[in-house]
């Protein structure tokens, strides 16, 4: 599973217009409103790097309303809820 961290700069007035069209584009697992220097940030979760780009490139980017996008790719994934949850199954490093 490959993840994706995308920054989206949108039309100010189109914020929550945006952010409902973007959930809805299979692949993309959750978008949040955000305070700083960007409107939304979008986590996309595919099986293929190539998927990626149909995601990002070709559905996210054209919302109406997207001004901008920015992707962060992640090697790797820290999380004490992952780690919470290995350890209650039992799996030991």
């Amino acid at each position: 599973m490959l993840t994706a961290i995308v920054h989206i700069d949108t039309e100010a007035a189109r914020i929550p217009e945006v952010a409902a069209a973007i959930a809805e584009v299979p692949g993309v697992s959750e978008v949040y409103s955000v305070t700083g220097g960007v409107d939304l940030i979008a986590v996309v979760r595919v099986r293929e790097h190539e998927q990626l780009a149909d995601v990002i490139a070709d559905q996210v980017s054209k919302v109406k309303g997207v001004l901008r996008t920015q992707t962060f790719i992640a090697f790797r994934t820290y999380s004490q809820h992952d780690l919470s949850q290995a350890f209650a199954l039992g799996i030991e490093d």
